[in-house]
């Protein structure tokens, strides 16, 4: 039941853990890492209608042979003849499907619209019945426009039909849906959401329905990733027909979508090429010229290795995942037949502009040991102009890059020698300790204490807070005179140690521990990216202990502190709140009051109607507070965090003293909240650095005047103004080269100096420098005294 909740972790947890004999202690190390073992491709996020995916309990596919695709693939050929022979079998299976289909009872069924308003027939009269509307019918209703413009629906189901077998539909096995790659699914909590699911428009509904929402590409997600994976399967088609591609899997992304094809062994003739992006794009127009329909078919097993024969990929997915007995679905556009449990958009022809956007060698299952795999990238919009704006967008990204800007501008640079870890130049030095300091600002006046704490800890203190039965193969592991330590990726656990380290009071609460540690990940070296993947950061990690009649005020505080810093930033924000999960642990009662604090500080920092829900997307440990940043780009990041935590306490037994004196209630556990307003600061830096273009606002820039003397003869004044800016806390510099003057004022705008003080006889006699900006715009003559005090103050205000 989505009610239970798991309260199985004892009170006294952190002392016994200490009590245990150490190879009892041994013996929990070693069962705990055969369970992250099992545990190790268990992903996170939503699924399709409504699931979250999650590891499967059936045969695993890596158990099998890991090189499959042999001769399946031996060169190019354009339409081969196994396309006909799946399409053939096919056929013949629709024909069982529509006898079965024809046994089933039409009944009329009523549909509910967003607005409440019930629905029973269509303009002209004839009645809503099952086995025979759809979706796109129910919008014709409301007008025609309504559903051309409508990619899917989101349909909540009262009940359904008595002739309806969510297993015969295909709907009661495994979800093959490519973007699971080799996960299941997992039903959701309730069996209100479990009545919830995305519904291609053509699909007939099976039931009363108590509410039916038509998604838009413009203003949905679950739009978005409908359209982008019925593109996927018209880039698999495209494939097929010009290369023999055999298909793999083909999800949709955050952005687009791609599809793993095997094209022969590795080095063989068949890799992708750029040059194969003009002969992909045009076969995928004339797919969408001939607006081929989306066509939903049940298969059985048996049915469904008989269409796929040929292609072992397929095979294997079959074979490991659809349990004998039981049914799974395909769809068919055009010639592509695919495995794929949708839902899709009615036809190609809704995909009005496409572009082949990379490629790239992969693996199957992600395994460098399994055959070697050629990934084609697309992107696809509903309007041409879309393309055309995204196009403009990804050139502007490719300009704001900060791995170019930062190369650029001398910030950082990376070593083979400690891959993964960036070297910090004098001039990105200075960025980064602003960042710091702006942060430790906001510590002061907010009651923070900063702390300092180890940046090594014996891997007890991990399997104490749990991280290393979830965490030890990011860690980075050592041996110490016999026993295991690690380097830490995180502070939390410290700052427990640090809270439990003497008797605590209520009076002492809420105490804020702020820590800059330096954490340690073991990222895989390809999943290294600049400084947003990185294995040696920062963070401006905090953690609040807190009362449980506290945490309504602290979140606000958190939220306030959030606020100031992005509108610094000049970035915009939404808030999620993100709720109990299924598997959540502790006290029932703790989680509903917990989350009624936060969503009446979110109410009060916020107002109703200004942050949305996440239902059961909390941690299992405690609810949280999602912030998603949007950049000048309109790009989305999450770097700020506020998460409660009522797991910890339990884990290092922390309490502290009430002050109540009946038995029983002399001692409570603190709630712990997680909070960061940056985030990394290397990841934050970079999501800056792109945000501003490389273009440093004055108080963050490492580079901030220039002081360019007309003629040498003005050197020393100009020596002089350096060194008095320098002394009042500013970065400048003066350019005593012996390019000319019109060079010298262009190498400072281009190194984007924030002024450029241009220096000649009349500044010297006067005492005064006349100030260009960084765009060009000359402000004048101004005495040095007057310059300073302008300049202190953009640099409190942060401008």
């Amino acid at each position: 039941m989505a009610s239970e909740v798991a309260t199985d972790i004892p009170d006294d947890v952190a002392s016994m853990w200490k009590t245990l004999d150490p190879a009892v202690r041994a013996a929990l190390i070693a069962s705990e890492s055969k369970e992250v073992a099992d545990e190790k491709k268990e992903a996170a996020g939503g699924g399709v209608e409504g699931r979250r995916a999650k590891a499967s309990d059936g045969p695993r596919m890596d158990d099998t042979p890991k090189f499959i695709g042999g001769d399946s693939f031996t060169k190019r050929t354009s339409n081969p003849q196994w396309i006909k022979v799946r399409s053939n079998v096919y056929d013949a299976i629709k024909e069982r499907r529509q006898q079965e289909l024809e046994t089933k009872v039409p009944a009329d069924i009523e549909v509910t619209m967003p607005d409440g308003k019930i629905l029973s027939a269509d303009k002209e009269g004839n009645k809503y019945q099952s086995w025979r509307t759809t979706p796109f019918e129910v919008a014709c209703t409301i007008s025609r426009g309504l559903a051309d413009n409508t990619q899917v629906a989101r349909v909540t189901y009262t009940d359904f039909v008595s002739d309806y077998d969510p297993a015969e539909d295909g709907m009661g096995g495994v979800d093959l849906d490519e973007a699971m790659g080799e996960l299941s699914v997992e039903d959701s909590a309730d069996e209100k959401n479990k009545m919830t699911m995305l519904w291609d428009l053509s699909r007939p509904l099976v039931g009363n329905v108590s509410k039916i929402e038509f998604l838009k590409f413009d203003n949905d997600a679950d739009a978005r990733t409908a359209f982008w994976h019925s593109s996927a399967h018209v880039l698999g088609e495209a494939l097929e027909r010009l290369y023999g591609s055999r298909l793999t899997i083909g999800p949709p992304l955050a952005g687009g979508f791609y599809y793993d094809a095997y094209m022969g062994e590795s080095g063989s003739d068949g890799a992708f090429k750029e040059d194969d992006y003009k002969a992909v794009e045009a076969e995928v127009q004339k797919i969408v010229k001939q607006k081929q329909k989306f066509e939903r078919m049940v298969v059985t097993k048996e049915e469904a290795l008989e269409m796929f024969e040929g292609n072992p990929f397929k095979e294997q997915i079959i074979s490991t995942k659809v349990p004998d007995g039981s049914r799974t679905t395909v769809y068919r556009c055009g010639d592509l037949v695919d495995l794929c449990r949708g839902p899709h958009l009615p036809n190609t022809g809704r995909i009005k502009a496409f572009a082949a956007t990379r490629h790239s060698a992969t693996n199957w299952l992600g395994d460098t040991d399994n055959d070697s795999l050629q990934r084609m990238y697309g992107i696809t919009f509903p309007d041409k102009k879309m393309l055309k704006v995204w196009k403009e967008n990804q050139e502007k990204a490719k300009e704001r890059d900060h791995r170019r800007i930062a190369a650029k501008q001398e910030l950082i640079m990376f070593h083979e020698l400690s891959a993964g870890s960036a070297f910090w130049l004098p001039h990105g030095a200075r960025i980064y300790n602003k960042l710091v300091n702006f942060i430790r600002e906001h510590y002061w006046k907010r009651g923070y204490d900063e702390v300092i704490t180890p940046n090594v800890y014996n891997l007890d203190l991990w399997h104490q807070s749990g991280h290393a039965m979830h965490y030890k193969d990011a860690m980075f592991c050592f041996d110490v005179e016999g026993k295991e330590w690690a380097m830490k990726p995180m502070n939390c656990p410290g700052h427990c140690l640090m809270f439990g380290g003497k008797i605590r009071s209520y009076r002492d609460l809420p105490l804020r521990f702020a820590d800059f540690g330096v954490l340690h990940r073991n990222e895989l070296s390809g999943a290294l990216s600049g400084l947003t993947r990185v294995r040696r950061f920062q963070q401006d990690d905090a953690h609040i202990f807190c009362r449980e009649d506290q945490i309504e005020q602290e979140v606000i505080g958190a939220l306030d502190f959030m606020k100031s810093v992005y509108t610094t930033f000049g970035m915009t924000y939404k808030l999620e709140l993100s709720t109990r999960p299924k598997k959540a642990l502790g006290d029932i009662e703790l989680w509903n009051r917990a989350e009624a604090a936060l969503a009446r500080a979110m109410n009060e920092f916020a107002g109703k109607g200004g942050w949305k829900e996440n239902p059961e997307d909390g941690a299992f440990y405690g609810p949280k507070i999602d912030i998603k940043v949007m950049d000048a780009m309109e790009r989305v990041h999450q770097c700020a965090t506020i998460q409660l935590d009522f797991q910890l306490p339990i884990r290092f037994g922390l309490e502290y003293n009430t002050g109540i004196k009946e038995e029983g209630k002399q001692f409570a556990r603190p709630v712990m909240v997680h909070r960061a307003m940056l985030g990394s600061v290397e990841r934050m830096f970079a999501v800056l650095c792109e945000h501003y273009g490389g273009k440093w606002p004055f108080w963050l820039s490492p580079r901030q005047i220039m002081i360019v003397p007309v003629h040498k003869e003005w050197n020393d004044y100009c020596q002089q103004v350096r060194d008095r800016l320098h002394d009042e806390g500013f970065y400048a510099d003066v350019d005593l080269s012996k390019a000319t003057f019109q060079k010298k004022v262009r190498n400072a705008q281009v190194d984007q100096y924030n002024f450029q003080l241009v220096v000649g006889k009349a500044e010297v006699e006067n005492g005064t420098v006349n100030i260009r900006t960084r765009d060009n715009k000359v402000e004048g003559e101004k005495k040095l005294e007057d310059l300073i005090a302008y300049l202190k103050e953009m640099r409190a205000e942060h401008k």
